[in-house]
């Protein structure tokens, strides 16, 4: 019971009961307590009721008087507080601007309407609407879902108008309006899926995706390859779930808007750019041997030459990196888990990655990185590094280092507030996981490494570097499989002239002909066709080895690079070993042959 009257508190007899209570004595029973207090309660109602106004109530006898009471009371004080009027200062919807006439913009966009058919707009008409209503070009596909199009095909002026009044009532800022276009109804948040009809649009209506028309397969994977970048870099809090506030914070919006400017979606490196999805899907199709679009651990430490340690590699694969209520599959990773963790690996500067590996890092969980799992991560560094005929750095003394790289605020605690402050998180990081970055900054100049953190002008992040890096690398080695296949064409020219060329030769052999052309096999996996006159004395040749039996033709041979051999001759060596190619030809047994250049059989001498 809570007993509010200051009177009844102050009562000494109903005090004293309530201490016996509340200390349990047997001899006050509930129902004398219930009577005293009925009793006082009556009597409180009867001296309310008799008192006059104006005139206080009497104090009681037996209760103690507060020094406080003897004070002067001061009117002003003691009457009610007046009400302050605090304007408002939170506005989650954004701040409405009055000086708007929304009318006006409602009366443009049916104008707008009476020249579609029917006053009814498609998707790709929805864009003459979007500027109308001043939003980007891109909106059109969210306003055109938000409004019913998906269902009948196309929206009517009436449904887009009664939309639209409801986003300039309820939504004043760009962030608002494109959360209640794109999320879910009631709901104040964007999820991942909610993005799949903006980003549809975008590659089938941009010009810098024009070519990916023809590859419907495609879409998809750079759709996901696109959300995922947008929540790695907007969704702060790892929810799986965008808020407004994270929502104004990114610069998504703007680089949604910068679409419609920008023709070469490559130009845009945030998010969208196409040249950053060929890196990362070609590196993740390389580890997906089986191409289920799922890789195991066995294939992640592949990476980059086996650069991951085993032990952080197991703590990618243990959940300490799901957002959300994502659910790890055991032993997998899927295709989006592997954009966070390239982008983390190649570029560990940015607040995102330096989040996503201390968690990896942070064996326990606490939120602290203590000694112990710092070298419970370097032991397998130490013996990796001994097994390349390298000595490693004792702890203690690597130890030392990183405490003063990080200068954490805490002797011998290193939180994340501390590696984010110091700037050189992925020194850090890769001194305990990655070892070949480990060794190449051990080999840098230091003074450079001092510039990289003095160096506050707008650069290209890492991964933008990395990501430009290997498109080049990619780029050049598809060009030199165009090449080849060019090449296997004349090859097979070549072949087809050798067609009645046929060697007796006794199973496995090589075969080292001469000819006027001749077909090479370049470094970069390319087939180049060289015409050489008949008077040079060395050129490269052609290779050809073949496991077939005693009659073979050379069109049924394999090519391969071969040295320089002398034009006049033809030789034919046996060895045990195929495909691999003698050291040198005159440590091996060869028999030599006069060249026919006719289209006849040459058989051994």
């Amino acid at each position: 019971m809570m007993i509010k009257e200051r009177s009844l508190r102050r009562d000494p007899d109903l005090g004293g009961e309530l201490a016996f209570l509340a200390k349990g004595c047997d001899f006050v029973l509930p129902s004398r307590f219930k009577k005293r207090l009925k009793s006082f309660q009556q009597a409180q109602v009867q001296s309310k009721q008799e008192k006059k106004p104006g005139t206080s109530s009497p104090v009681p006898l037996n209760s103690v008087v507060s020094p406080c009471a003897l004070l002067p009371v001061n009117k002003a004080t003691s009457s009610t507080p007046l009400s302050i009027n605090i304007p408002r200062f939170y506005f989650p919807k954004g701040l409405p601007n009055v000086c708007t006439n929304h009318e006006e913009i409602i009366a443009r966009i049916e104008e707008a309407f009476t020249e579609f058919e029917d006053e009814k707009a498609n998707i790709c008409e929805m864009g003459k609407i979007a500027k109308i209503c001043g939003c980007p070009l891109y909106w059109k596909a969210p306003m055109f879902s938000a409004s019913g199009g998906e269902r009948t095909g196309c929206v009517s002026v009436h449904s887009f108008v009664s939309l639209w009044r409801k986003i300039l009532r309820n939504c004043h800022d760009d962030a608002s309006r494109f959360t209640y276009l794109v999320a879910k109804p009631s709901c104040d948040y964007l999820e991942q899926e909610d993005f799949i009809p903006l980003l549809q649009d975008v590659v089938e209506t941009h010009p810098g995706l024009t070519f990916l028309k023809d590859a419907p397969e495609f879409h998809s994977r750079y759709i996901t390859t696109v959300i995922q970048r947008i929540f790695y870099t907007v969704n702060r809090s790892w929810s799986g779930k965008i808020t407004l506030t994270e929502l104004r914070k990114s610069n998504f919006l703007q680089t949604l808007a910068l679409l419609e400017e920008e023709d070469d979606i490559n130009q845009i490196t945030d998010y969208f750019s196409y040249e950053h999805f060929y890196v990362i899907y070609c590196k993740f199709w390389e580890l997906d041997t089986d191409h289920d679009l799922y890789i195991s651990q066995k294939d992640l430490a592949r990476y980059s030459d086996q650069a991951l340690s085993s032990r952080i590699i197991e703590r990618i694969f243990s959940g300490a990196v799901v957002r959300g209520n994502e659910i790890q599959k055991e032993g997998r990773m899927s295709y989006a888990d592997f954009v966070w963790l390239l982008i983390s690996e190649e570029d560990k500067r940015s607040p995102t990655s330096i989040e996503y590996w201390f968690r990896c890092m942070d064996l326990d969980g606490d939120g602290v990185l203590s000694m112990y799992e710092l070298e419970y991560f370097y032991e397998e560094q130490c013996e990796r590094m001994e097994v390349m005929g390298i000595e490693p750095l004792p702890f203690q003394d690597l130890l030392c280092q990183m405490l003063d790289l990080v200068k954490p605020e805490r002797e011998g605690r290193v939180t994340l507030r501390d590696l984010k402050r110091c700037r050189m998180a992925h020194v850090f990081f890769n001194t305990f996981f990655n070892l070949e970055k480990y060794l190449d900054n051990e080999q840098r100049d230091p003074f450079a490494v001092q510039k990289d953190t003095e160096n506050d002008g707008p650069e290209p992040s890492d991964w933008d570097r990395y990501a430009a890096e290997e498109y080049e690398i990619l780029v050049a080695e598809e060009s030199g499989n165009d090449q080849l296949q060019e090449g296997n064409s004349t090859m097979t020219q070549i072949e087809a002239a050798a067609e009645d060329s046929i060697c007796y030769l006794p199973p496995p052999f090589l075969v080292v002909f001469s000819n006027s052309c001749a077909c090479t096999r370049t470094s970069a996996g390319s087939s180049t066709v060289t015409e050489e006159p008949a008077a040079t004395p060395l050129f490269p040749a052609t290779v050809c080895w073949g496991w077939a039996g005693e009659r073979t033709s050379l069109a049924r041979m394999n090519c391969y690079e071969s040295s320089q051999v002398n034009t006049n001759q033809v030789f034919v060596s046996s060895f045990t070993s195929l495909p691999l190619l003698p050291p040198a030809f005159n440590s091996n047994p060869v028999i030599s042959v006069m060249h026919d250049t006719r289209k006849e059989p040459f058989h051994l001498k």
